[in-house]
């Protein structure tokens, strides 16, 4: 019988081309945290659970089971951006087997995330690389339908369904890993209640290899400017909605519209 508290300790859930990868790994640089093994395809790597997406119906001891650590006292990792667009009893299970954890949002520009999200899509499904030029056509129509810019860019609604199970849900800047890495970490170390001193030598030496490293994103792609336009459109009243009511500022979409 299992004496945890939570199957899952520390929750991502988005968003989606926001550098969840990377913050996985800068976590789980500490010793008191714990990824599940690589599990692909039923999982992916040892990141993304996918338990309320395509997992579900393998059931709850099945999620418990490939979640628990082999220390009970280690904090487990789920991150898993699908998990952002959850029904709200989809986030009340979530509440009720992970009471008490915590859970992370990672906002990105809107704009840019969407873009970024469509060219993951070419490259998944239409073998397209970003020689290519994108255009309004029947391909784009394709790809903005499987990346679901509504789900993984209404930051508002994702943010209001959480906050009624998670009132302290953390929210994070994409942009701020870019400008204030440090003081992006030392934030969310400190958020989780996890003490940046504790890491061990090995723990310090990743920490600090993906301090100085490159924060992946997206590589840019052609693309008529009728796709980025629309896009821009699509996706304006989540960026008017995430400035004005979470006190987000971006400029990573400014910067697109201007080259």
């Amino acid at each position: 019988m299992s004496t945890r508290e939570n199957i899952t300790d520390i929750l991502c859930i988005g968003c989606q081309k926001g550098s969840t990868s990377w913050l996985h790994s800068v976590i789980n640089t500490h010793p008191a945290t714990w990824a599940f093994p690589n599990s692909e395809p039923v999982t992916s790597t040892t990141k993304e659970a996918h338990f309320w997406d395509w997992n579900h119906q393998r059931g709850i001891d099945w999620y418990r089971q490939l979640m628990t650590p082999p220390d009970p006292a280690l904090r487990t990792l789920d991150f898993t951006p699908e998990y952002a667009g959850l029904s709200d009893r989809d986030i009340a299970e979530c509440k009720a087997l992970n009471p008490t954890a915590r859970v992370i949002y990672i906002l990105r520009d809107p704009l840019a995330r969407a873009v970024s999200g469509i060219r993951m899509q070419m490259l998944w499904h239409l073998g397209k690389d970003r020689t290519e030029p994108l255009h309004l056509d029947a391909d784009f129509d394709r790809v903005a339908r499987l990346a679901k810019l509504g789900l993984h860019g209404d930051y508002l609604r994702n943010v209001r369904a959480w906050r009624r199970h998670y009132p302290e849900l953390i929210l994070l800047n994409y942009e701020d890993f870019h400008t204030d890495r440090a003081g992006s970490v030392a934030r969310i170390f400190s958020e989780l209640g996890l003490d940046q001193a504790g890491l061990d030598e090995a723990g310090q030496e990743r920490l600090q290899r993906l301090m100085r490293g490159r924060v992946w994103a997206s590589e840019p792609f052609a693309m008529d400017r009728s796709v980025l336009m629309t896009l821009h459109g699509l996706t304006w009243r989540f960026r008017q909605e995430a400035e004005e009511q979470l006190g987000m500022r971006f400029a990573e979409g400014e910067r697109l519209l201007k080259e």
